[in-house]
């Protein structure tokens, strides 16, 4: 759900020798792509998301275990579909929008990796591009990092509308020990309210599975524009306000730390976070046109990268469903 780019070993970007013209980049050895790598990836992120697409398809049908699971397990399997087709939507968007603003400015990028995971909820751990050289201007840097958050959200939006039609109102069973509860993000409880308005007590919105993954995706998408380091939201941040954007990647940790007291399930993004900065640093590779400001309109769409990780933002993604006892 981003990409990564070669690093100069001390500072990201060098100044072009005076044979290079001023924004010449300094690539890699030419190295042939190999798309059969990618197609197997995507093809196991397929079959991976499927499955865990099956059980949140069986979890809806079951209407939270008070209706009998009355399908077949082929049936099953393939309304995974729903969830598969939906996520690798948003993920691919995403990272096909940063891929082609790389080819819209001759970077040399990799086509996408998607990444299959038996992980329960999701059945993948995301996407990502690898970019094969340096990106020395800050206006390329800014719109290859905000191309795939604007993407992905997107697809995104109209598959949460989508989703959200296709859900339910449930009455919950008596006891919901096991049962999670998902934290909703501006948007989505905005869409929750649009087309179920609040539910009665003791009833809650049965998500269909495309509902799921625009959850997902909005998560991610939060995730990305994050403004730390080599996150989207990292490039964003640096573009726009240069070497001070060290202090928004600290500040940012800081944060981040204080969200898993309100939610441990903030835990293992805050220690992937604090392992990539220990690893690359705070400070944000150097362009060797950091001075020069950015102009109005991409000012205004990183307003529009904040509106957005507002929107998706949510303080406590996954939390144990509170113990329901009725008669």
């Amino acid at each position: 759900m981003g990409f990564s780019a070669t690093q100069h070993p001390e500072n990201g970007f060098s100044s072009p020798s005076p044979l290079e013209p001023p924004f010449a980049a300094r690539v890699e050895p030419y190295r042939p792509q190999r798309p059969w790598r990618h197609v197997i990836l995507f093809l196991l992120t397929v079959v991976s998301t499927m499955l865990v697409g099956a059980d949140h398809f069986a979890s809806f049908h079951a209407d939270f275990g008070t209706r009998t699971l009355d399908l077949s397990g082929w049936e099953i399997f393939l309304n995974g579909f729903w969830y598969s087709a939906s996520i690798l939507a948003i993920l691919g968007a995403h990272e096909f929008g940063h891929y082609y603003a790389c080819k819209f400015y001759g970077v040399d990028a990799s086509l996408p990796y998607f990444l299959p995971a038996p992980l329960p909820l999701t059945g993948t751990l995301g996407a990502f591009i690898r970019i094969r050289q340096i990106i020395p201007g800050k206006r390329q840097l800014f719109d290859i990092g905000i191309a795939g958050p604007i993407a992905g959200f997107v697809v995104a939006l109209p598959i949460l509308l989508i989703g959200m039609s296709l859900s339910r109102v449930s009455e919950l069973p008596g006891d919901t020990r096991g049962f999670i509860e998902l934290g909703e993000p501006l948007l989505f409880k905005a869409a929750a309210w649009l087309f179920w308005g609040t539910p009665p007590d003791g009833h809650s919105i049965n998500m269909h599975p495309m509902a799921f993954a625009a959850w997902f995706g909005l998560l991610a998408t939060a995730l990305n524009l994050f403004p730390i380091g080599q996150l989207d939201g990292g490039h964003i941040s640096y573009a726009v306000l240069g070497r001070k954007s060290t202090l928004v990647t600290l500040g940012t940790l800081g944060v981040l730390i204080g969200l898993t007291f309100v939610s441990s399930s903030w835990v293992v993004w805050t220690v992937l976070t604090a392992v990539m900065l220990l690893a690359f640093g705070p400070r944000h590779p150097r362009t060797i046109d950091e001075h020069i400001p950015l102009d109005r309109g991409r000012l205004w769409l990183a307003g529009f990268a904040l509106v957005m990780f507002i929107l998706c933002f949510t303080p406590a993604p996954i939390e144990p469903f509170d113990i329901v006892s009725r008669p």
